[in-house]
């Protein structure tokens, strides 16, 4: 159900670009050795996993000629900034249309808020769809945390997160890893409602009721266009 972001592959575009310098590139591939400046390697699920935080890079390493791979380097904040800045707009999902306005549903959160979407036109409102048993949910979650905590104080902003499944594993998820969006729980009406069968799918509604971003799948570039969105929105 993951689908491949445009954003996660040019993270390896740019680490492939850097290689393509040295005079003894070789392949990223998962039989490549990534390890880190102590020396430790790393299995091609751990790295790549790393990768697609945006806070890392590799960065191609020849010894003797011989023993050859790439080093797994944690970039700076400045760093990070600068390269999130510059990463493209993610590929649109398949289950919006940009401009236009998305069929409205109804739904009640965790803490008994009703919340019907054709009635918060006039704020933005920003959805995640997601389960559970999701790693790219899970994975993304800090960070979604870290957005949503940014507006905590603004009426202007609205941020859902529809999960499929029941309340009382939703509850069990969160005690364990907190969600700071508002959670609407047995969400999978809402979920068909849109033919949504990639996860995690967002979606950006502006202050007129239509959808101006939309994304699925995980990815590094997902996060600053969600914010990038949000800010442009509330102008």
């Amino acid at each position: 159900m993951r689908k491949a972001s445009f954003s996660f592959l040019f993270i390896f575009y740019v680490a492939i670009s850097a290689v393509a310098q040295s005079s003894n590139a070789v392949r990223i591939t998962d039989e490549v050795m990534v390890k880190d400046s102590s020396g430790a390697v790393y299995a091609a699920s751990v790295w790549r996993s790393l990768l697609a935080t945006g806070k890392y890079s590799l960065r191609p390493f020849v010894l003797n000629n011989k023993d050859s791979g790439f080093l797994l380097v944690h970039l700076s904040e400045e760093e990070q900034a600068k390269r999130l800045g510059n990463l493209p707009r993610p590929r649109e999902s398949p289950f919006f249309t940009t401009g236009k306005k998305p069929l409205s549903f109804s739904g009640k959160d965790l803490h008994g808020n009703k919340y019907k979407l054709k009635d918060l036109e006039g704020k933005v409102v920003v959805l995640s769809f997601w389960f559970v048993a999701c790693n790219p949910c899970r994975m993304e979650i800090p960070e979604l945390n870290k957005l949503a905590d940014e507006y905590k104080d603004s009426s202007k902003v609205v941020f859902l997160a529809v999960a499929l499944d029941p309340t009382y594993e939703v509850e069990k998820f969160l005690e364990k890893i907190p969600f700071h969006y508002n959670i609407i729980s047995d969400g999978r009406y809402i979920s068909s409602l849109y033919r949504i069968t990639g996860y995690p799918t967002h979606a950006v509604i502006d202050k007129t009721g239509k959808v101006i971003f939309h994304a699925t799948g995980y990815g590094v570039a997902t996060l600053p266009w969600l914010r990038k969105t949000i800010a442009g929105a509330l102008l």
